[in-house]
């Protein structure tokens, strides 16, 4: 893997002046990187197009779209699913509506909705909040997928149903979030009249001549032919069904690489694409302009595009997953430049994720050849890298249900001896960590390199949260302090586990010396029950814990249908350990004042308790009791 990245970044020189770019050179580039980053990468198929100007310029596939059938990949024919890049059709046609005077993105959504988002924080959430990802809801996963076509029902009924928390007021903090994007959807399905799919086939496909796309699920005969099949590792060679989207407005579109060049070259060419017309060049000009950042001087979210700039250049973009299907669209406005990339397989370790990554600024170092200014390190950096480090959590995430899961994504940042600073979450294409150094105010440059990090403080002066403009402005890291800390849970954890096996394995020793010896634990009826019940709560404790990581271990588990059914036995262990987790603290307070046993029995008891008491707070604290299944 470490080799497929670094083949990437140096196997073609980077020029002193860029070369022109053209298909004579892009054809050689492109093919000099993809065959051998998806051979390396483990991913069975590639396509990549390229437009400037008004006009395809570079569109080829590469690998195979059906590894069985060893189908090449045809940029003209070939459909992928651009995952989330699906939004951006989304976010199109509530622009169109806008345009139209239709619909208000500074209106509370739910003048345009048959139900109600209820009231939280004192402020509406409005479109503009939902463009933005910044509506404040928590993560939303339940039904995101399903499994069979039966199983897909209607929006209204999936947005009522599987409503989040918001955790943040509105307009406040980014939180990437795929609710608010099928909410936006069934906006526009709602003020225009047509179901979205007809929406979206009617005012972007057929105009912009995206004759090979379409949102329907699934796919009409004439175009479920041509669509790749997706793997999860080009070596396991067995297809994944295609892959269905109840919250189809989030990501559920279907296309050609060939198809995805003409939506760009719209965008780049103030909506208009021979001869159709999506949307006005204003429109345009305002979806292209910054609306939120998570921290000033970074890159944040325009209208629907969030901001990927890089090399000095003005980007806007937006990516796309699902379980299989990986995807990028970069738009350089200024330059009429847009770059799709598609690909039909997560890799070898999740491998697309770095070669998309590194392909792109590949392309970016070869034709916009860039020399970043000179920026000094400050005089004294100890001071902010001890203040900034510790644990952050993203924005993006539940505080409702699947806790757990979440604070194991937790990122560290570490302050070196000399006052730079290593983020977990920030790596190079070997996957070591990216060093920075401050080179203003809670403000840090990557260290050879163009990148940024910033952290922001609340009033008080208190470091809330950081962000980094070396990946997506989806979402941003938020301090995380105490137990609820990814650096307090480990110990902690390992300590409860450790507490919990010992005295087990010490009940058990001594069980089978009474046994031996004809002797019985001196106590009374009421206690051997109390003493029954401890024992049961430190097992149910240990077994709960290990289902938990079952449960959630491998590709896309938080999809699975059976989750549901999962939670609830794994609810009702919880409880079950919190009970026997009292009846630990019960035991010991009896065995502390009454015996029997000496000091070191004692002492015993209270180290067994102090670890009862961690474990009823930590299945609290992150929802392993909390019998919440829409997460």
């Amino acid at each position: 893997m470490i080799a497929l990245i670094l083949a990437l970044s140096v196997m073609l020189p980077k020029p002193q002046h860029a070369p022109a770019l053209t298909a004579n050179d892009l054809t050689p580039f492109f093919d000099g990187l993809v065959p051998y980053a998806i051979r390396r990468g483990d991913i069975a198929g590639a396509g990549v197009t390229v437009v400037r100007d008004g006009k395809i310029i570079f569109a080829k596939g590469y690998g195979y779209a059906n590894l069985a059938k060893r189908s090449p990949v045809v940029p003209d024919d070939t459909l992928f699913r651009p995952g989330s890049v699906s939004k951006l059709f989304t976010w199109t046609a509530v622009m169109q509506l806008v345009q139209a005077g239709k619909l208000n993105l500074d209106a509370d959504v739910n003048t345009y909705l048959d139900f109600k988002i209820p009231p939280k924080f004192g402020k509406p959430i409005t479109l503009r909040n939902l463009l933005t990802h910044t509506p404040g809801f928590d993560e939303s996963i339940r039904d995101l997928f399903v499994e069979k076509n039966n199983q897909l029902y209607p929006l209204r009924k999936y947005l009522i149903q599987r409503m989040p928390s918001r955790i943040f007021p509105p307009g406040e903090v980014i939180a990437y979030s795929n609710y608010g994007a099928t909410l936006a959807g069934y906006i526009v399905q709602r003020v225009s009249g047509q179901p979205f799919d007809d929406y979206v086939a009617t005012h972007i496909f057929k105009p912009l001549q995206m004759n090979h796309s379409s949102f329907a699920q699934p796919l009409p005969p004439k175009l479920a032919r041509l669509m790749a099949e997706g793997y999860t590792t080009a070596s396991s060679a067995k297809p994944v069904p295609f892959e269905l989207v109840e919250a189809a407005p989030a990501g559920a579109a279907s296309a050609t690489i060939t198809d995805m060049a003409h939506f760009m070259i719209a965008y780049l060419q103030g909506g208009r694409y021979d001869g159709g017309t999506i949307l006005k060049p204003d429109t345009i000009r305002q979806m292209f302009t910054i609306q939120v950042q998570p921290a000033p001087a970074m890159n944040g979210y325009d209208l629907g595009f969030y901001q990927e700039n890089r090399n000095g250049r003005s980007i806007v973009a937006h990516a796309g997953d699902t379980g299989v299907f990986h995807s990028d669209l970069h738009l350089l406005p200024n330059a009429h430049v847009g770059v799709f990339m598609s690909f039909n397989s997560a890799g070898k370790a999740g491998s697309v994720e770095k070669v998309r990554t590194e392909l792109f600024r590949a392309f970016l170092d070869r034709y916009f050849p860039y020399s970043p200014p000179s920026e000094t390190t400050i005089a004294n950096p100890k001071g902010d890298a001890a203040r900034v480090a510790g644990w952050y959590q993203s924005s993006r995430r539940s505080e409702r249900a699947l806790q757990f899961v979440y604070a194991l994504g937790q990122a560290s940042v570490t302050a070196r001896p000399d006052g730079t600073l290593e983020v977990s979450a920030l790596t190079d294409p070997a996957d070591n960590p990216l060093r920075w150094r401050e080179v203003g105010p809670l403000y840090y440059r990557q260290v050879n390199g163009q990148a940024h990090l910033k952290f922001t403080t609340d009033t008080a002066g208190h470091v809330q949260s950081w962000t980094s403009d070396d990946f997506i402005p989806v979402f941003i890291f938020q301090r995380v302090n105490g137990l609820k800390s990814l650096g307090a849970i480990k110990p902690m954890l390992t300590c409860f586990i450790a507490v919990l096996i010992i005295s087990l394995l010490i009940r058990l020793g001594a069980w089978i010396a009474r046994r031996r010896l004809g002797l019985r634990l001196p106590l009374a009826p009421a206690d051997r029950w109390v003493h029954l019940a401890a024992r049961i709560g430190a097992i149910a404790f240990l077994i709960a814990l290990a289902l938990w990581v079952t449960a959630l271990s491998g590709e896309n588990s938080l999809l699975k249908s059976s989750l549901v059914t999962e939670l609830i036995v794994l609810y009702v262990i919880g409880l079950v350990a919190i009970l026997g987790g009292a009846a630990m603290i019960a035991e010991a307070v009896l065995r502390v004042a009454h015996g029997p046993g000496g000091w070191l029995v004692r002492g015993g008891e209270i180290i067994v308790a102090l670890a009862a008491v961690y474990g009823i707070w930590f299945f609290a604290a992150f929802g392993l009791v909390s019998f919440v299944t829409n997460f």
